[in-house]
Parts: structure tokens; C-alpha cells; sequence
């Protein structure tokens, strides 16, 4: 039996498949009008590769942009909403927060780009009252049933339902839903308290909106895929990333489309996390740098973060949904290089995507990208992209930066290429500092991990912009977070608030402290078994979000797995110390804690991917693996006759000196003069200087 991960990116589509026979790497083609085009083909074509049928697979982990792209084209569903009387406008007014604090010149995105249009959102009467959620006003259901028969008229694909204070008390929401079900049968119905049942209502709508947004399409595609799947004959169990890192059935995510946000870069994460393991580096910069853009995260101590409330924003509306912590910016092979009317020159965030993709190509794209900054300077061989199954036209690619960029700033072909890749590489270390050094992380202390099909080619320039320890390439670059797939945990979550002070506890207060974990525990345990994990293999990860009394978001601690008692609640306070003295370099030792969110993480653990040690060098040269030498550039300006390896001759113990470039089917290393590259057991490279 086998198991495939599939990761589909903007340019790319990226497969790894693991069975008895060994670990085998694919890359085709994204397909962005239909993703499942591009996954099917792939899929099949690795089959081949593999010796493997069909049948074989037991597993298919899949990583999708397609929840992203929705939120990032603002094509999603036409919502309607049914609210609270008088907060009719909640989504509009937001936090009162301007983005740009100082511009004259900024849009605000929930308004300029809302979820739910104004002439659909419709108020009904109906009140629950804090703190025990006392229903006050009961819920107007003649209302409801009004504001269905207008959404009916419309023609409205999805219903959000969010009522305030619903995170004490559900019984409104829930009634309002059953109405709409039952009236709109096929519309996509989500409730703020089943997506996000937590304190800060703006914020909880916000997140139930999204998931009616994208509800529709990302329900339809994934329920399709699998349709599809068991066509092709592909029997296996279809799960997909989330935003945590976790994986979860069709069926889960095609209900809370809205964890599937971060599907796309989560397994880059994951599977930088892994390669780092093996070469015995914890701390690990990843940078996954693709065809369009660049994903960046920070794995401090080999321990995945997961981004604070306060800064989850997706297209510019806050998300209360766990996401790990990550920078994505647009900076990759296809990113367009332009000079502006005034004469500025920039390269992206626009991508040339798959369609028509980089000039060289030869698809038709006439405006000059990274990638074909990257073959003017030689550090990309026509002949060789892919292994030779995507050539590529130097000609196409100098004639592209010649009359869009070296013409207009009277400067050569070669200078602008420089100018190219000096632009892009100062943009994804200005996003790593962003993610590291604003965030109290040194870089100094760190590896930084290129991969994705661009990122080997830019390492070194970027470790140096930074200060980072040394470079880490992963053994397959260009398929690393496909390979993070089959190594990611089947997860579950839930979570509830409930404020309380830490402070100054009692008994009823530590009660209901357990009651509310207790339940979390049963919800989380029973996602499981109905998923067919057995109780010897379920593990639960319990976490308190706190704040000091005051502050206006949360931070989150560890909850012990015992009771809570009096005796370890200042265990409890004590987390949350040291994570605020993590984040923000202080922490307020006798200050008053507040507990406002109980969470609790229910997971199976898989088994990691099994990746084969490299037979030893013993004393065999790197000769062997010259494939032949040409001229590249290099940042400094020097043109050197420079070796190409073929890296899947290297062996363990084998070190290459630069200027080197290695090839392979997935991705090209750049080792610029100076610097090194060593050859690990697993075959990763560790690059450092001279």
C-alpha cells in the first residue's frame, strides 16, 4: 500500500508518493481554473513513476489554494446574514482601524470588499445577555422566516447566521438555523458559534461570514475531487491540511471551509520542520519560495507557532481560526519585473502564473520575470529546467528584460537581471525580519531553509541579508511541502470562551474551568473515533488563552493535563508569563490574569515519511557528478565559469565548493564562490561560508 501528498501552488503542483518500493517526487502543471485537472494528472503520471495502480493508494493528504484564491479574487458566494436587531453594520464598522495609520490613500477591505453586502445583511429580535447567557429577548422566528423568503428572492447561495453573545448561549443560532435549512434546502448555512465560539463578536462574524463566502466553492470542489478520484479508480482516503497544520476529512473541511485559509504553505511548514530534524537544526527559517510568491515561518526549538488572534487577517478580514504563524508575500519565479511611469523599478507582487508563465517559457508571456532574470544570468540552463522536461528559450527570456527593463533604464541585460534578483531578495528579507527579529527571534541562531521549485536559488543571498547561521536545502526542494503532507497529524479542535480571572480562584471557579475542558475533551474525542481512530491512539493537546487583565487580545498557555486544582493554577499563570515575556520581551509578574478561551486539540499521530540514508562518499570524489560548466553571474557582478552537478549523484560526506550549481529534476542550488555545500546522510545540503 501507498500514500500520496499533493500540494498545488500557484505555478505548480507538487506530488510525493511513499510506498514499499521507496519515495517518489512529481511536478505538474497547476491547473488554477479547475485544481483537480492538475491533481488527477499528476496523480496519475506519479503512479506510473511508481510502479504503483491506483487501488494501491490507501491515503491521499492534499494541500489546496483554493479557499486562498477565493478570498484573494473576492469571487465567492452572494451571503446573506441574519443578525442581531441594531448590529446590522457590525461587519462594516469593524475595530474602527485604519490600515495604513498616516495615508491619505488606503482602502479599507471590510468595507470596500465586504463579505456580506449591506441589502443582505437583516436584523431580527432576539437578545442573550452576558455573563451566564440568559436569554432576554426570545428569538422572532416570524423575523427569520421573513429575512429567508428575501434571501430566497435574491437567489443567495449562503446564509451566515451570527447572533451576539451566541458564544454563552447557541440556542438562538441554532433555531435560526434549523429555519433556514429548512426553507433553503442546498444553501451553504454556517453559525458563528459552530465556526468560531469565542468572545469578540466583529471578529466571530467575520470568521462565519468567510466560511459562508467560501463555503460553496470549496465544498463543491472538494466533494468533486473525491467524485473524481473514485473514477480514476483511486479508492483512498481524501484528507486535507488546515490552517493549523492539521489534517481533516472532505467532510469536516467542506462544513468549516474557512479552516482550509492556510492550506497551501501549512505543509511547507511542516515539512521544513522535518528536514531541519534530520540535519539536527531545531531552529529553522523556512522560506518557501514557488512561482508566486513566498511563504516565510519561524520554527523556534523545532515547535510550529500558531499566529495570535489579534494578527489573523485573511484579504484584510479578521479570522478567528488557528493558523500557523507565517509571512506570505508576493515574491516568486514568476514574479513580474517593471519599471513604473516615474521611472521606479519593482518586481511583484503580480505573477505570470502558470499561464502564460515566465517569457521563457515560450507560452506567450512577453514581460520579464524573476525566472527570467534567473536564465539571463545563467543560474537557470535551458536544457535542464525540470530535468529537461520544461525547456526553456534564453532568447525569449534576454529579449523580455532587455526591452522592458534594460532599455528603459539604460543599463545592460545582465545589470538588470542583477537589479531583478537584488529587488526580489531584498523583499523576502525584509518579510523573514518581519517574522524573526520584529518578533524577538535572532536569526543569527537559526538555518534558514530554501526549497519550493525557486528558493535554492536565492538562499544564500537571503541567509546572508539576514545573519542567519547557515543554509539548509532540503532533499527535494521543489516537493518539500508535499513531503510535509505525510508528515502532518490528523487534528481536531474546539474551543470555547470563558472568563475568569486566574488570579484569584475558588472552587466553582475551577469547576466550571474543568466542566468546560471536560466537554472540549468529549467533543474533540469524538470527532476522532468517528474519523476510525482508536482511543490508544488519540492524544489531546489542552490550551488556556489569557490575557492580563485590560489587554485587548489573548496569548496561549499550557493547560495542565491533570485537574486543575489550587495547587497547579499558577502553573497556568506561569505559561502565560513566560509566553508574553517570549513575544513581547516583558511580562508583568504580579499583574492579574484573565482566562478567556479554553481549547483543546485532539490528534492522531501519523507516521512521518521515511526518508532513505544516502550511501556513504568513502573517499569517492564529487567528479563523478560533473555534468559539465558554464557561465553564470553571480550577485557581485562576477561572471565565472562555473560546474554544474548533477545532485542525485552526491553522496553523504561529499562537498561541493562553489561556485557550483546543482541540478535536479525539481530544483537548481545556487553555491555562490565562498561558500560550500556539504552533503548530509539524508541527502540535505548544508551550506555555510568559507
Amino acid at each position: 500500500m501507498a500514500r500520496v501528498g499533493v500540494d498545488v501552488g500557484g505555478t505548480n503542483t507538487d506530488l510525493v508518493l511513499e510506498s514499499d518500493r521507496g519515495v517518489f517526487f512529481h511536478k505538474v502543471v497547476s491547473t488554477p481554473e479547475d485544481q483537480s485537472v492538475g491533481v488527477l494528472k499528476g496523480l496519475q503520471e506519479l503512479c506510473e513513476m511508481a510502479g504503483a495502480a491506483p487501488g494501491d493508494i490507501e491515503l491521499i493528504v492534499h494541500g489546496t489554494t483554493v479557499a486562498t484564491n477565493i478570498t484573494i479574487e473576492h469571487r465567492g458566494a452572494d451571503v446573506g446574514m441574519i443578525t442581531t436587531r441594531n448590529f446590522r453594520d457590525i461587519l462594516h464598522i469593524g475595530r474602527h482601524k485604519r490600515p495604513h495609520n498616516f495615508s491619505l490613500h488606503f482602502e479599507v477591505p471590510w468595507q470596500n470588499r465586504p463579505l456580506v453586502k449591506r441589502r443582505n445583511r437583516i436584523a431580527v429580535a432576539e437578545r442573550i445577555l452576558p455573563p451566564d447567557g440568559r436569554i432576554e429577548t426570545p428569538l422572532a422566528e416570524d423575523e427569520v422566516l421573513a429575512a429567508v423568503e428575501v434571501f430566497k428572492r435574491r437567489g443567495l447561495e449562503a446564509v451566515v447566521i451570527g447572533f451576539l453573545f451566541s458564544f454563552l448561549n447557541d440556542e438562538h443560532e441554532r433555531q435560526a438555523k434549523s429555519i433556514v435549512e429548512r426553507e433553503m434546502p442546498g444553501a451553504f448555512v454556517s453559525a458563528s458559534s459552530e465556526v468560531a465560539n469565542v468572545i469578540r463578536e466583529y471578529e466571530r462574524f467575520s470568521t462565519a461570514a468567510m466560511n459562508a463566502f467560501i463555503g460553496p466553492q470549496t465544498s463543491t470542489y472538494l466533494t468533486s475531487l473525491q467524485r473524481k478520484l473514485g473514477d480514476q479508480g483511486f479508492r483512498a482516503n481524501l484528507r486535507i491540511i488546515q490552517s493549523n497544520g492539521g489534517i481533516s476529512t472532505v467532510e469536516a473541511c467542506s462544513q468549516r471551509a474557512v479552516t482550509m485559509l492556510m492550506s497551501g504553505p501549512a505543509g511547507g511548514v511542516i515539512g521544513g520542520r522535518s528536514e531541519g530534524q534530520l540535519c539536527g537544526s531545531d531552529n529553522v527559517i523556512t522560506v518557501d519560495i514557488g512561482g508566486t510568491s513566498a511563504d516565510i515561518s519561524t520554527i523556534p526549538n523545532g515547535r510550529i507557532k500558531i499566529m495570535n488572534a489579534r494578527d489573523s487577517y485573511v484579504s484584510g478580514h479578521p479570522i478567528l481560526i488557528p493558523m500557523i504563524d507565517l509571512v506570505t508575500i508576493g515574491a516568486g519565479g514568476g514574479s513580474i519585473a517593471f519599471v513604473d511611469s516615474a521611472g521606479g523599478f519593482h518586481v511583484g507582487p503580480r505573477s505570470a502564473g502558470a499561464e502564460p508563465g515566465p517569457a521563457c517559457y515560450g507560452r506567450g508571456g512577453q514581460e520579464p520575470t524573476v525566472t527570467d532574470a534567473q536564465v539571463v544570468l545563467g543560474r537557470l540552463d535551458a536544457d535542464k529546467m525540470l530535468g529537461g522536461d520544461l525547456p526553456l528559450d534564453a532568447g525569449l527570456a534576454r529579449q523580455a528584460v532587455e526591452e522592458k527593463l534594460a532599455r528603459p533604464l539604460g543599463v545592460s541585460a545582465t545589470e538588470a537581471a542583477l537589479g531583478v534578483i537584488k529587488v526580489i531578495n531584498s523583499n523576502m528579507a525584509l518579510a523573514i525580519r518581519s517574522n524573526s527579529v520584529a518578533r524577538g527571534v535572532d536569526p543569527r541562531e537559526f538555518s534558514l531553509m530554501p526549497f519550493g521549485g525557486a528558493g535554492p536559488l536565492h538562499g544564500v543571498a537571503l541567509a546572508e541579508a539576514v545573519a542567519a547561521r547557515d543554509v539548509i536545502v532540503p532533499v527535494a526542494p521543489g516537493i518539500t511541502a508535499a513531503m510535509g503532507l505525510l508528515q502532518t497529524d490528523m487534528q481536531y479542535e474546539h474551543a470555547r470562551s470563558l472568563i475568569t480571572s486566574l488570579s484569584r480562584t475558588d472552587g466553582q471557579t475551577l469547576g466550571r474551568i474543568n466542566k468546560l475542558v471536560g466537554e472540549l475533551l468529549a467533543e474533540c474525542r469524538h470527532d476522532l473515533e468517528n474519523d476510525g481512530v482508536p482511543a490508544e491512539r488519540q492524544h489531546f493537546e489542552r490550551i488556556a488563552e489569557c490575557r492580563y487583565a485590560g489587554q485587548g487580545f489573548e496569548l496561549r498557555a499550557a493547560l495542565p493535563e491533570a485537574e486543575i486544582t489550587p495547587g497547579n493554577v499558577d502553573d497556568i499563570v506561569a505559561s502565560f508569563h513566560q509566553q508574553h515575556r517570549l513575544d513581547y520581551g516583558y511580562a508583568f509578574d504580579e499583574g492579574e490574569v484573565e482566562l478567556i478561551t479554553v481549547r483543546v486539540i485532539g490528534t492522531e499521530h501519523v507516521t512521518p515519511l521515511q526518508v532513505a540514508r544516502l550511501e556513504q562518499a568513502n573517499g569517492v570524489g564529487i567528479e563523478g557528478a560533473l555534468l559539465y560548466s558554464r557561465e553564470t553571474t553571480f550577485d557581485d557582478g562576477q561572471t565565472i565559469e562555473t560546474p554544474r552537478y548533477d545532485r542525485g549523484q552526491l553522496r553523504a560526506g561529499h562537498s561541493v565548493p562553489g561556485p557550483a550549481i546543482l541540478i535536479q529534476h525539481n530544483s537548481t542550488t545556487l553555491v555562490p564562490p565562498g561558500h560550500t555545500a556539504a552533503v548530509t546522510e539524508h541527502g540535505n545540503l548544508r551550506i555555510s561560508g568559507s
